[in-house]
């Protein structure tokens, strides 16, 4: 139940993500990384992992695109 819990977090954490890759929609980032958190503690607490390496991979996608727009030091 938590893993599927953890797909929704990340599925829903990816809408926002996608939209964020455009120029100047970058800050929706730092709205999607709460739920990435959510998403990766969710899956950590579940017998599998399918859900916390989504949400850790959307993870990754947000920082790479705050990291290239200097929305991370």
């Amino acid at each position: 139940m938590l893993n599927i819990l953890s797909f929704l977090t990340g599925i829903i954490s990816l809408i926002i993500v996608i939209p964020a890759t455009i120029p100047f929609l970058g800050w929706a980032n730092w709205l999607a990384l709460p739920l990435i958190v959510i998403g990766v503690i969710l899956g950590a607490l579940s017998s599998s992992d399918g859900g916390r390496n989504f949400c850790l991979i959307v993870g990754l996608i947000a920082v790479v695109r705050l990291s290239l727009g200097g929305g991370i030091l």
